[in-house]
């Protein structure tokens, strides 16, 4: 077949013969991989176009800067070539790539056809493909319309992806209890660890609750802080209760404390996150001079290096985008957000319940060495996940990081380097997605008593 032949010049195999050195990689892994490197090249670029220290670097650096901006057209300053608008255009392009192949791996059921072979190859190619979709969106006419309207996509896509998260997130705390709580029928030791687990999950709740309680409040101001540091720490509470109800047990026997300590847990996070982002106040002390307040002390010598620490949160921040685009690719994923479970007798307990259980021989009857790294072909059988829904996540990350980077609702004063610099938009983002993962679990605990009839 000349596509797969096509594919092994531009794919698994060259890249092998490069990875000597390297240990046994699966076929499904390595393509994965190399998706989630053009999408951490795209997002690294974004954020070089939205820093100033950047564009002045490269104003005093490279000669006749000025003369090479007007050749290309970009501007006087190259003013085209950097902004919220310019990330605007990459991302774009970055999204068309991801929602292409998105509409071309539909319905992929064998990793031997003409498509999973382009799927899984043609890394040159695509890089390229992938670059002139970014370089083209640059030329797109009527610039003002095109920017009014991605930006709403953008956002609509950035909401959907991270409520995917959180779906994820209330199937991974019930599949992690429903996992150990079937253990614990033929072992003891998983109820211990269930306890444990459990205790150390609402200890590291309450623990936040109280240390937001100090750091983020003060006598004289910060309402805000202080009635969402209670309302959640309320809600944390109420969701606790309401998983250990009777009438909830009857319906559910697998609910219990693990899962709402994981949300719980979650939902301290987002305060903390949200009340890190909200713009700090000022009022005036007994001396008549403005002091900040609603914000630790100790943060503002932390944020002096204003540089080291924008580049070390952002790595973390889009180091967890990837993390989470990854994970929520899975089959078992794609599968959970269509309301599709594995049945309760499979459940083998393991600690690390989310990973296949070692010893998968029909993979490793297919490892081949061709002069390199050896890569074992394990979808000889069928596709391990899904490429259409893998392409999906992407192209939903590909706008999260667009509005992420641009600070979502207030993109024209938008800088990298005030990438931590509060807004209320992020807070109140924030703030929501904290709000729609208490109500997903909520209904998730409930449904089963609207629902009477239905299996869950």
């Amino acid at each position: 077949c000349l596509p797969f032949q096509l594919a092994c010049c531009c794919g698994i195999a060259a890249c092998s013969l490069c990875c000597k050195c390297c240990p046994k990689i699966k076929q499904s892994t390595s393509t994965r991989f190399m998706y989630a490197l053009y999408f951490m090249l795209v997002t690294i670029i974004c954020c070089v176009m939205m820093s100033t220290t950047v564009a002045n670097e490269m104003k005093t650096h490279i000669p006749f800067y000025k003369q090479m901006c007007k050749s290309i057209q970009a501007g006087e300053m190259c003013e085209k070539l950097v902004g919220y608008s310019a990330v605007y255009k990459v991302c774009f392009g970055m999204a068309c790539f991801f929602f292409l192949f998105f509409l071309f791996t539909i319905k992929i059921n064998s990793s031997k056809s003409c498509r999973a072979y382009i799927h899984n190859g043609f890394w040159l190619i695509k890089l390229i493909l992938l670059a002139a979709m970014c370089s083209g969106a640059f030329f797109i006419p009527d610039q003002d319309t095109f920017l009014n309207a991605w930006r709403y996509v953008g956002a609509t896509g950035g909401f959907l992806f991270i409520a995917i998260q959180l779906i994820l997130l209330v199937e991974f705390t019930h599949k992690w209890n429903k996992n150990w709580t079937a253990g614990a029928k033929h072992k003891q030791m998983w109820n211990g660890l269930l306890a444990l687990v459990t205790l150390m999950l609402y200890s590291i709740a309450v623990a936040a609750l109280v240390l937001m309680a100090l750091f983020y409040t003060h006598s004289e101001g910060c309402m805000y802080n202080k009635v969402l540091i209670g309302v959640h720490g309320g809600l944390c509470l109420f969701v606790s209760l309401v998983a250990i109800s009777p009438c909830v047990q009857n319906r559910q026997p697998h609910s219990g404390l693990l899962q709402s300590g994981v949300i719980s847990c979650y939902v301290m996070y987002l305060t903390f996150s949200a009340l890190s982002s909200k713009p700090p106040e000022t009022i005036l002390d007994e001396n008549n001079r403005n002091i900040t307040i609603c914000v630790p002390e100790f943060s503002q010598d932390l944020h002096r290096d204003e540089n080291l620490v924008t580049g070390l949160g952002t790595t973390i921040l889009f180091g967890c985008i990837l993390y989470s685009c990854l994970t929520s690719t899975t089959r078992a994923s794609s599968e959970a957000l269509r309301g599709i479970y594995g049945t309760p007798e499979s459940e083998v307990a393991r600690c690390c319940f989310c990973c296949m259980p070692e010893g998968d021989a029909d993979a490793e009857e297919h490892i081949e060495k061709r002069g390199g790294q050896s890569v074992i072909y394990d979808e000889k059988k069928g596709t391990v996940y899904s490429y259409a829904y893998f392409h999906f996540v992407f192209f939903l990350a590909s706008l999260y990081v667009m509005m992420t980077v641009t600070h979502w609702f207030h993109y024209e004063s938008a800088q990298i380097e005030k990438f931590f610099t509060g807004t209320w938009s992020i807070f109140w983002i924030k703030m929501a997605s904290c709000w729609v993962c208490v109500c997903l679990y909520l209904w998730t605990l409930i449904a089963p008593l609207c629902c009477p009839t239905r299996e869950f």
